[in-house]
């Protein structure tokens, strides 16, 4: 079964309900899933988008803020949710397609201003929760898997729009980096972008801060899509559709897609 998947974080299901349903409707992804939807799952648009063929749907929501979603064509059934960290957000669904995958959905906390979890909480929380996940992929080693979601690091120099300024910048400090890979490699992840597109600079998330977003062009690359290692060669077909940000009041990041025959 060949499948595509996109991940996204929408900042606000509800706010942006019509552009997700846009999206559903012009790339038609098999699976969505969403982070920061800031909703609780009973005032998420559920009906509308199983109205546009996305009837199976995993969720976790929190009033106001964090939040993750699966929508999915395809049957699907929940596979769990972990609160790393014990931080009592609701970042984590997993959900098993009819083919078996498990597909997990992510959001990793920002970790705030400061690089430094002594005078910065967030920062702290970040690290601990890569850990956290790190010890649990250690632990529970996937198998026919897929790991999506807003990770909030932009591991590589060509993942940010200009690495030496951005060492010391949440994201890109090489504590972060350190974790990522960790984490990455204590569940054999293999990032399915970067093996499809693997040199040049790649982004999926433009500051609302810069008023030219597109040609100023700084952008990091927070978004991801790994494959365990069992199925990795299975995934194609990746791309960031960097022409989303651009669309009207619209989320901060711009969705990242790949195709999986499984």
């Amino acid at each position: 079964m060949t499948f595509s998947l996109a991940t996204w974080n929408i900042n606000s299901v509800r706010l942006r309900e019509a552009l997700v349903l846009k999206l559903l409707d012009q790339e038609c992804p098999d699976v969505l899933c969403l982070q920061e939807c800031k909703s609780p799952v009973d005032k998420m648009p559920l009906e509308a988008f199983a109205a546009a063929g996305y009837n199976h749907v995993v969720a976790r929501g929190q009033k106001g803020y964090n939040g993750v979603a699966i929508l999915s064509k395809i049957p699907m059934q929940e596979a769990g949710s972990h609160d790393f960290a014990s931080l009592g957000h609701a970042r984590h669904i997993a959900g098993k397609l009819e083919n078996g995958a498990t597909i997990h959905n992510f959001y990793v906390p920002a970790g705030g201003d400061v690089a430094d979890r002594k005078v910065n909480e967030k920062f702290g929380q970040k690290l601990d929760y890569l850990t956290e996940m790190r010890d649990w992929f250690r632990d529970n080693r996937p198998e026919k898997s897929i790991l999506v979601g807003d990770l909030n690091i932009a591991p590589r120099e060509d993942d940010v729009w200009d690495h030496k300024k951005l060492l010391k910048v949440v994201s890109h400090t090489p504590i972060e980096v350190a974790h990522f890979a960790e984490t990455q490699a204590a569940g054999g992840w293999v990032d399915v972008t970067r093996q499809d597109i693997p040199d040049g600079r790649l982004y999926s998330w433009w500051s609302y801060r810069a008023k030219d977003w597109d040609g100023a062009d700084k952008g990091r690359r927070l978004d991801h899509i790994w494959a365990s290692s069992d199925i990795s060669q299975s995934a194609h077909s990746s791309r960031v559709l960097r022409s989303v940000r651009g669309w009207e009041k619209p989320s901060d990041h711009a969705p990242v897609f790949a195709s999986f025959d499984l």
